[in-house]
């Protein structure tokens, strides 16, 4: 699932390329992705004519505000691709939307199992929306400090991993950067959130931060469905030190890679790293 440094990375490939933009044309080959109360005509009459204005990033969704005060929200969810192509390029599989735009290329949402969405909204309703209304604060932001961790963690017996992908506790972390920050933080990720020391919560929300810019600096991390706006691959796979590598041995100190299960995701980590 493409989480906050991927979103962002496809973000900063399409805003000067779609930013300014009329839209001529909307496509709508598979319905059933968009959300909302618009149905598939709605959906295209009020898009018709509207110019993309500025794209933003709210956790794991992308925010095209239009030019009429309209916002196209979108979430890749597990294997949704946001591609611009020109107009003469193939076409690929489960491809279920299409913005013909005003320089001749066309903006294609891609999804091979169909769990991204798509609505359209007012800006003045974002706050209300469902899946923005009820997002934590952003980690790579001022307002996300090492006291907001404190009191996320404060008292809950659940797994400090679980924690970390609570969208509500913070925005845009996902089974990668959970893991990867938990060892850098060298804390075992199935450790109660109370049992943290103050230390421990220092160093875990560093390494949050440390990680989401080191991916977003390398463009994403690409194992399959993920690529950027541009249809590039990000590089963030080559640096990873624990995610999708149980049965490996631990870069720092040799140990093999362990695996477990956690919020119903699979979770790798240092035995001996990792306490």
């Amino acid at each position: 699932m493409p989480e906050l440094p991927e979103v962002e990375t496809v973000r900063r490939s399409l805003s000067p390329l779609v930013c300014g933009q009329e839209i001529r044309a909307v496509e709508v080959l598979h319905p059933g992705v968009i959300k909302g109360v618009l149905n598939a005509r709605a959906f295209v009459t009020n898009l018709m004519g509207r110019r993309f204005v500025e794209i933003r990033r709210r956790g794991k969704y992308l925010l095209f505000l239009l030019d009429d005060g309209q916002v196209l929200l979108i979430h890749l969810r597990m294997t949704g691709r946001l591609v611009l192509a020109e107009a003469e390029a193939p076409l690929l599989p489960h491809t279920h939307l299409i913005w013909h735009l005003s320089s001749g290329q066309q903006l294609r949402f891609s999804d091979v199992r169909r769990f991204g969405e798509v609505r359209l909204c007012r800006q003045e309703q974002l706050e209300i929306e469902p899946g923005l209304a009820r997002l934590g604060p952003e980690p790579l932001e001022q307002e996300w400090t090492v006291a907001t961790l404190a009191a996320a963690v404060r008292g809950k017996k659940a797994p400090i991993k679980n924690i970390l992908l609570n969208q509500e506790i913070v925005a845009g972390l996902g089974n990668i950067y959970a893991d990867e920050a938990l060892y850098r933080a060298g804390i075992k990720p199935d450790r109660p959130g109370q049992s943290l020391s103050q230390g421990e919560i220092e160093r875990l929300w560093l390494a949050v931060r440390q990680v989401l810019a080191e991916g977003i600096e390398n463009r994403g991390t690409s194992f399959s469905d993920y690529v950027d706006g541009l249809g590039q691959k990000g590089q963030m796979q080559t640096r990873l030190k624990v995610y999708g590598r149980s049965g490996s041995p631990c870069h720092s100190c040799g140990t093999i890679l362990e695996k477990m299960r956690l919020a119903g995701r699979s979770t790798v980590y240092c035995p001996v790293c990792q306490q």
